[in-house]
């Protein structure tokens, strides 16, 4: 899992939406260096933020570049036709995110541990694609016009394979010369509602790792020398998050009943804007303040939306494949 960056309350989130939010509404202002677009197609809430300055970065914790989120609260139900529109639409999405030669080679990473159903996003979205690298190399009549060589890999982690993940793709990119990596993770959130109903596309590439405290080498343009597209899906919380929340809920209560005026009124604010992350990290010491806490059916979350994303993945990558048909790479 990808890491969240740092902010004035140091809150974890993977996601650039949710960072922007939290720094807006410290600030009160838009951002200097930070630009968004809103876009709504039906049940799917599309938001586009630039971070465009050295200031920005900084500010928010997050690499310049484009970051691109669909938040689809409908998902949380097992609705097909919802699901097939979102494919579609991830797949314009990532479409916008880079220009590629009908012959350029992709290839994906599903990053992640497929033992941990919370991290194996990235393996199950690499089990759905269509990979046609192999068969274009050796029999291209089969497949006809209008396919990308496409190759995929679900590396595993650094404790099951003892090998670096950076230095496995790296090793990969040497050796096949894509034209662009896309690599898939599973993500943190700051807000439990956007568990399994939101996805980010981000152009800045990813850390495998960094968000449950196990940074490793980023895999970047910088570091891998071609484009990398980073796609992910928040399946946790960090459990301080959440606790922070009720101590915010809280104090909302206990002023709507007992007024600003209240003794227990002050006590409770003095809680609520005090050191709070530390008082909570103290009661879950014994995990040493990195609880997280996903949902009791993230199996089913984490099938649906692995199909989802890779019949996104396949339309957008295979222009033989139209948009229309990326449904059924969800059955």
């Amino acid at each position: 899992m990808t890491e969240a960056s740092s902010n004035r309350r140091n809150i974890r989130t993977d996601l650039a939406i949710e960072a922007r939010e939290m720094l807006m509404g410290q600030v009160k202002e838009e951002i200097p260096g930070v630009k968004s677009e809103i876009e709504d197609f039906g049940e799917i809430h599309v938001t586009r933020v630039f971070i465009t300055t050295a200031e920005a970065e900084e500010q928010m914790g997050k690499k310049q570049g484009k970051y691109i989120t669909l938040e689809v609260p409908g998902l949380r139900q097992k609705n097909t036709a919802l699901q097939e529109m979102v494919s579609r639409r991830f797949a314009r999405e990532l479409q916008s995110m880079v220009e590629l030669s009908p012959d350029a080679t992709v290839l994906v990473v599903g990053l992640g541990n497929w033992n941990v159903t919370p991290d194996a996003l990235g393996p199950r979205v690499v089990k759905d694609l269509f990979v046609t690298r192999h068969i274009l190399e050796l029999q291209p009549e089969v497949l006809g016009e209008g396919f990308r060589p496409l190759g995929a890999i679900a590396p595993g982690v650094l404790g099951i394979t003892g090998v670096e993940t950076s230095e496995i793709i790296h090793g990969l990119v040497e050796k096949i010369k894509p034209d662009l990596l896309i690599a898939v993770d599973a993500l943190a959130a700051r807000n439990l509602s956007r568990l399994h109903t939101t996805i980010q596309l981000a152009d800045t590439g990813i850390t495998p790792g960094s968000g449950v405290g196990n940074k490793r080498r980023g895999i970047t343009h910088e570091t891998i020398g071609i484009p990398v597209i980073a796609v992910g899906v928040p399946t946790v919380v960090d459990a301080v998050t959440i606790a922070d929340d009720l101590a915010e809920h809280f104090l909302s209560a206990v002023m709507k009943e007992a007024g600003p005026e209240s003794p227990v009124y002050a006590v409770v604010k003095s809680i609520a804007e005090g050191d709070k992350r530390s008082v909570m990290e103290e009661v879950l010491e014994p995990y040493g303040g990195k609880l997280m806490v996903t949902p009791k059916d993230i199996d089913t979350m984490i099938e649906d939306v692995a199909r989802l994303i890779a019949g996104g993945i396949n339309a957008a990558m295979h222009p033989a494949i139209e948009s229309e048909e990326a449904g059924k790479y969800l059955h």
